[in-house]
């Protein structure tokens, strides 16, 4: 089976790469492979590699900048997505598209369902939201999105590289504790997404994350306790938890954005979900 990736320089199209089954042949295509807001670009690649599948994991994820540049975030996120979603009906492919779950609003007190209500709080969010309803409105059945959070990588720039930089670099750190979510290893996400790839039946939303619930403070600590523990950081530094108004942003961020993840075994086998902060560990081994 013929996979082709979208999005090849990213986390998550990385770690896809990284654990693509034997069995499949995945083809790694970034923006000068494939332009994915030209419909002429999409079919000749279609055409050349005959995928069964498509994955898409290219998104603009600036969320600051979004809110200055609506333009291209819909661009990439909404119009791009629509393109892939009619392509996919068009040659009767399956499209997985990896979605966030900026798509809510972050006032519900317990874990978001995939049929929750959608509300975002920024043109990030609303972008991704859009690309959703393309997929909604044009795929097959047989086509996923998938709501993922807080996703880090041995590969590229995220959140657990900043901090491990500014730890090292810095005497004390202040970090958001109210905005509550949980951090997904990159890994973890893309061998779900090669087991979406090969079942015939799929519900139309899943959501996935690691375990277990986290603030950016949170995750901030325990980034700094397993960097110490495996000597990846050579001291330890002050990390104080501050409210979101004491560090204003562009872009308005969800304050409570935890995913129910129960949904995703539907069509699936049991998942072995792993806790975040093993998966942190984890990952941090392999930098």
């Amino acid at each position: 089976m013929n996979v082709l990736i979208i999005g090849k320089n990213g986390q998550v199209a990385w770690e896809l790469q990284q654990t693509c089954p034997s069995h499949i042949t995945a083809y790694a295509y970034g923006r000068n492979e494939i332009n994915i807001t030209d419909t002429q670009s999409i079919e000749q690649v279609i055409t050349k590699l005959n995928p069964a599948v498509i994955i898409n994991a290219s998104a603009y994820t600036a969320v600051d900048k979004a809110e200055s540049e609506q333009e291209e975030a819909y661009l990439i996120n909404a119009t791009a997505v629509e393109l892939l979603a009619k392509a996919a009906t068009k040659h009767g492919l399956r499209l997985l598209h990896i979605s966030t779950d900026f798509v809510f609003d972050g006032t519900k007190n317990t874990p978001y369902k995939v049929n929750d209500k959608t509300n975002p709080v920024n043109v990030y969010g609303a972008s991704k939201l859009a690309g959703e309803q393309a997929i909604k409105a044009y795929c097959t059945v047989g086509s996923a999105i998938v709501r993922t959070s807080w996703v880090y990588s041995s590969h590229g720039n995220n959140f657990v590289k900043t901090m491990l930089r500014l730890m090292a670099e810095k005497e004390q750190l202040s970090v958001v504790s109210d905005q509550i979510g949980c951090p997904t290893h990159a890994k973890g996400l893309a061998e779900f997404l090669w087991q979406l790839a090969e079942q015939e039946t799929l519900d139309p939303i899943y959501h996935y994350s690691d375990l277990g619930v986290a603030s950016w403070y949170d995750f901030a600590v325990a980034i700094q306790e397993i960097a110490y523990e495996q000597a990846k950081l050579t001291k330890k530094i002050p990390v104080k938890p501050i409210p979101s108004r004491d560090y204003p942003t562009p872009a308005v961020r969800p304050k409570y954005n935890v995913m129910d993840k129960a949904c995703k075994v539907n069509t699936l086998p049991e998942q072995n979900l792993i806790h975040w902060r093993e998966q942190l560990r984890n990952m941090m081994l392999a930098l």
